[in-house]
């Protein structure tokens, strides 16, 4: 694997000094520059995981240059550095997308800490891409060589059907894998995706919904959580409330998987619903504050789906609910933060399917994990 670089940028040598020889000990490789002009160039001829900067520097300051490097590549980390009196001003760096500051004098101790916080988000965010490319590298092969053995017309028919088929069924099976697996992640409860895509599936039926826009539902809200491969694992795992500042991460996983996924010919609408699954009706939701039809059907059916099944899952934070209860919460912010006529769907399906369905996936999860031992 390539050893990550970080650019240190800082007017004072003695101090850029001391940064380099901080993270070099850390097992990074480092290049030092004095000024944000020159950071952006070496920006723009190299590959750096992280830049470590300044706030004040001759030139435009540490601010500018933040804002420079998310536009040209957003997924460099930034750690701002900053003298006390400015820490307002580092605090503001980390809603415009730093992923931490560092107070002068610093510990190199902490220096090496939040270094290697942000070098490991970078390159979890890398392999994220990796594998997306890999997928799309996969499928364009297959593809390929699905049009290199059609040799008729009637066989072209007969083979397409198949391999179709056969993709679809492998195409699946790869994000029910990696769905799991994010569930152990996250600390989700076993099945919670595979859950939550069976009730919007259901939900989708009652609305007479079929075809590729069923299938678009229920990819969609398997994948609503993917974008989570992006946020820190202390994040997700930390105890007690998150600061404003991680929550605000959090947050940024509905981008992360539709960035991901949106690409990927047989996700694109699936994406759509990732991108819209907090958004609420009344327009009070994440990260486009959409409101009314303007959300995807897809995205308001996993609302309330999401939502059934939260409800009715353990969880150690809330006790579970009834069906009768879920019906009453579901029915009072209907217009709020459900679509009315998904919760008239959901409430038309008898409460016997609904443990039908549970137990189904229930099973389903379980012989998985015999399978693969977890």
């Amino acid at each position: 694997m390539t050893t990550p670089h970080v650019l240190i940028v800082d007017d004072e040598p003695a101090v850029g000094a001391l940064l380099a020889e901080a993270v070099t000990g850390a097992g990074y490789a480092t290049a030092v520059v004095s000024d944000g002009s020159t950071a952006l160039d070496r920006i723009r001829s190299g590959q750096f995981a992280l830049v470590l900067s300044d706030i004040r520097m001759p030139g435009f300051d540490g601010i500018e240059l933040l804002r420079r490097i998310k536009a040209h590549a957003p997924e460099i980390e930034v750690v701002m550095i900053t003298a006390s009196s400015d820490i307002e001003r580092a605090r503001e760096m980390i809603r415009l997308g730093a992923s931490d500051y560092l107070i002068k004098p610093f510990k190199l101790d902490d220096v090496r800490t939040s270094v290697k916080r942000a070098v490991e988000k970078y390159q979890g965010w890398q392999t994220t891409i990796t594998r997306q490319h890999d997928m799309e590298n996969q499928i364009a092969l297959q593809k390929r060589q699905i049009k290199e053995h059609l040799l008729t017309a009637q066989e072209k028919c007969v083979q397409l059907r198949g391999t179709v088929d056969a993709l679809r069924e492998t195409y699946d099976a790869t994000l029910e894998s990696l769905i799991v697996a994010l569930d152990y992640r996250d600390r989700e409860p076993a099945g919670h995706a595979q859950r939550v895509a069976v009730f919007a599936e259901e939900i989708a039926k009652t609305l007479a919904v079929s075809g590729p826009e069923l299938d678009a539902i229920r990819r969609g809200a398997l994948l609503h959580d993917m974008g989570k491969i992006g946020v820190a694992d202390a994040i997700l795992n930390k105890v007690g409330a998150l600061a404003e500042a991680e929550w605000d991460d959090v947050k940024k996983h509905v981008q992360y998987g539709y960035r991901m996924i949106k690409s990927i010919p047989f996700l694109r609408d699936a994406a759509q619903i990732v991108l819209h699954h907090h958004e609420r009706y009344d327009g009070t939701g994440y990260p486009g504050r959409v409101a009314g039809d303007a959300i995807v059907m897809g995205a308001r059916i996993f609302a309330v789906a999401d939502t059934f099944e939260a409800m009715t899952s353990e969880r150690p934070y809330r006790p579970l609910s009834t069906y009768a209860g879920v019906c009453a919460e579901l029915a009072r912010c209907a217009g709020a933060q459900f679509d009315p006529l998904v919760v008239e769907a959901f409430m038309r399906i008898p409460e016997t399917t609904w443990k039908e369905l549970r137990r189904a996936v229930d099973l389903a999860t379980r012989h998985w994990k015999n399978e693969t031992g977890l």
